[in-house]
């Protein structure tokens, strides 16, 4: 798995997550899947990702979509 289909998968469980979590106890987890849409965004266009900072220093492969692993 790359980097790229990593945060991807990470920001989808996040957004099933937290509407299971707002639908079960409370509305404000519903701020979790503001957080991760708006982290999507500022992605696609600034090409930078925390979480893939993070998975690049672990170790997983590089996709490409991420400034952080434009380099080897």
């Amino acid at each position: 798995m790359t980097i790229d289909r990593a945060v991807l998968a990470f920001a989808g469980s996040m957004i099933l997550l937290s509407l299971a979590l707002s639908h079960t106890y409370s509305p404000y987890w519903l701020l979790l899947t503001a957080f991760v849409g708006i982290n999507l965004l500022q992605a696609a266009f600034t090409r930078f990702c925390p979480l893939a900072y993070v998975l690049k220093r672990l170790g997983v492969r590089s996709g490409g979509a991420f400034s952080c692993c434009d380099t080897p």
